[in-house]
């Protein structure tokens, strides 16, 4: 086995195919030893000798399937010789010579590579043993400065590269569309000149402000970052009809620095009575279905307690505003929800990776 790594390291040093730090390495192992240099002058010369073979071979060819052309062109008889008949006529006077010298050299590649053989110093096992082991270890270290590369980009990438922000506003914030367009409430972006959004598993990711809705308290926001990757679909659907009175709720939301769930059973108009507080602002509220139903709006008020929610069909039309400009013209939101029929701990386990705390400065 071993003897086969070394003949296949030769064969990869005389074709140029090994790296730097090989070559040098096998380089210097042939200034030192004989065996393996020897190796690599009888190699070569066997590649030569099977490389000249191969193009007789090729020629021997060439004529055949000329003789074939002009045969079937008509332009030679292989019973009279004529003209060009004389192509033919040269292949069966030399024929038997040209393979008599192909045979030669075949035989004569042999008998070197048995003369170079004979001549020099038995390989020493131990050496051979000495160079596989030391090319495994080139190998490694290859290996090893890969996945310390990988690793630095890694770091590179991860959420600690960010510069540090002032956050004075938080809120949570749902995605629209898998290429990381993301709905939110526009109190908590409003004054933002910077904007981070944190998911699940806590990496971070810049956003900006591509629509602003004051009026209907809806800002939508869009993931600005090369370390954030788009998902192939949503889980859920966003209603565009009205839900009915009394219909089961839920939500999910950042009150603190973790995605928490709620729950109510009450009813669903303007005012809900989900209790809540700004870090929830923006925040999807699903029905039993795993539809968006509505956003979360837990800015300040006169009523004490009080939690309203941005029905879900004002989301279309703050979408269909920002359509009218080409960046956004092909953007399209689920309508059906993927998420129907599963209990309410699937589905929020299928929902969370989409929903995001958000914050500014």
């Amino acid at each position: 086995m071993n003897d086969i790594k070394i003949l296949d390291a030769v064969e990869r040093y005389i074709r140029g195919e090994m790296t730097p730090d090989e070559r040098l390495y096998f380089e210097q192992l042939r200034k030192t030893n004989p065996e393996v240099d020897q190796l690599v002058v009888e190699h070569t010369l066997f590649l030569q000798q099977m490389n000249r073979f191969g193009e007789w071979k090729k020629f021997k060819q060439a004529l055949h399937e000329t003789h074939t052309d002009l045969a079937q062109q008509g332009k030679i008889n292989s019973d009279k010789l004529k003209g060009n008949a004389k192509v033919v006529y040269l292949w069966k006077k030399y024929k038997r010579v040209t393979a008599i010298a192909a045979s030669i050299a075949g035989i004569t590649a042999i008998i070197i590579s048995a003369l170079v053989w004979s001549v020099a110093p038995k390989p020493d096992n131990k050496k051979l043993l000495d160079l596989s082991i030391e090319f495994d270890k080139i190998k490694r270290e290859q290996y090893r400065q890969k996945n310390d590369v990988s690793k630095l980009k890694d770091q590179i990438n991860s959420k600690s590269t960010l510069a540090p922000i002032e956050f004075k506003s938080g809120g949570t914030g749902f995605l629209i569309d898998p290429k990381g367009l993301m709905i939110t409430n526009a109190h908590v972006v409003r004054n933002s000149k910077n904007i981070r959004v944190f998911n699940i598993k806590g990496e971070q990711f810049n956003a900006f402000v591509v629509r602003l809705d004051i009026h209907r308290d809806v800002a939508i926001i869009k993931i600005d970052d090369d370390r954030f990757r788009s998902f192939t679909s949503l889980p859920y659907g966003i209603k565009k009809s009205t839900s009915d009175i009394a219909e089961p709720i839920f939500t999910l939301g950042y009150p603190r620095d973790e995605i928490v769930y709620g729950f109510n059973g009450d009813t669903l108009s303007c005012q809900i009575s989900i209790a809540a507080n700004p870090g929830n602002s923006g925040g999807p509220i699903f029905n039993r279905n795993g539809e968006v139903i509505g956003i979360l709006s837990a800015k300040e008020t006169e009523t004490e307690g009080a939690v309203f929610a941005v029905q879900s069909k004002y989301i279309y039309q703050v979408l269909d505003e920002l359509k009218k400009s080409s960046l956004y013209k092909n953007v399209k939101m689920p309508a059906k929800s993927g998420i129907t029929g599963m209990d309410k701990t699937q589905q929020v386990k299928k929902i969370q990776d989409f929903v995001f705390m958000v914050k500014g400065d």
